[in-house]
């Protein structure tokens, strides 16, 4: 073998080599990436999770709002993503308890009652105006001492939840909006951000306060994170007082 044919050889086998090193490389992130977020959502491969839907405020018990159908496809790609699958259920037929499944739950407790037993059991510190008079409060979230209220089309609140309890293995995600669209813009948050949050909370509870902006403008793009009241929010009202 002359000197041309063996550097050809060493060429060739060098890239790959490297082509293999890289190839694997990527793999090993993307597999470690994807373990993070099924660890995260409670969603190993394979595994079947709940999406429990609202109705539309003031319309019939049957209808959605379009913009919590656009929230279930935000959280619907995070799902394929993980290797599981979904059962789409109402908020009035969702009959199971915590831990089992792990549960996508969007939409206000005015709207929700899946919303309402989940506020009351593992965030008692939370307090939401269900009015159904026109006023400044209507719609209102308080907690920590803070009152968020709704402007119409100006700013608009949700809280994005992760719940988990001592007994169950998979987490509880909870979209309580003062609007479909805010409802929207929390899914839209933690599809994009849930490699953050993540990190920050690891697979313990959080309870973040979400702001959308302007929404008669830009929709649900506009979100600001406003607050997290994690630990006021798991604290009843009365241990507060």
């Amino acid at each position: 073998m002359n000197d041309d044919v063996r550097n050809i050889v060493l060429g060739v086998a060098a890239t790959a080599l490297s082509g293999g090193l890289g190839w694997f490389g990527r793999t090993y992130l993307w597999r470690r990436r994807l373990r993070r977020k099924q660890a995260f959502f409670g969603l190993p491969t394979g595994a079947d999770c709940l999406f429990v839907v609202n109705r539309q405020m003031g319309g019939t018990d049957s209808s959605v709002h379009r913009h919590d159908a656009f929230a279930l496809l935000e959280i619907s790609a995070l799902i394929k993503d993980c290797g599981a699958t979904v059962q789409i259920v109402t908020h009035d037929g969702a009959r199971q308890g915590f831990g089992e499944r792990t549960e996508f739950c969007v939409g206000g407790p005015v709207s929700n009652a899946r919303t309402t037993a989940h506020l009351a059991s593992m965030l008692p510190g939370v307090e939401v105006d269900q009015s159904a008079e026109e006023g400044p409060d209507r719609g209102a979230i308080r907690v920590g001492g803070e009152t968020y209220r709704w402007e119409k089309n100006t700013s608009e609140y949700v809280l994005l939840a992760r719940l988990t309890t001592p007994e169950g293995t998979r987490p509880v995600f909870l979209i309580s909006g003062q609007t479909a669209v805010s409802n929207q813009a929390a899914a839209r948050y933690l599809a994009r951000h849930h490699e953050a949050l993540a990190r920050k909370h690891g697979n313990r509870p959080f309870c973040l306060v979400l702001k959308v902006v302007n929404s008669a403008a830009y929709g649900p793009d506009v979100t600001e994170l406003v607050a997290d009241v994690t630990q006021p929010a798991r604290t009843p009202a009365a241990a507060v007082a």
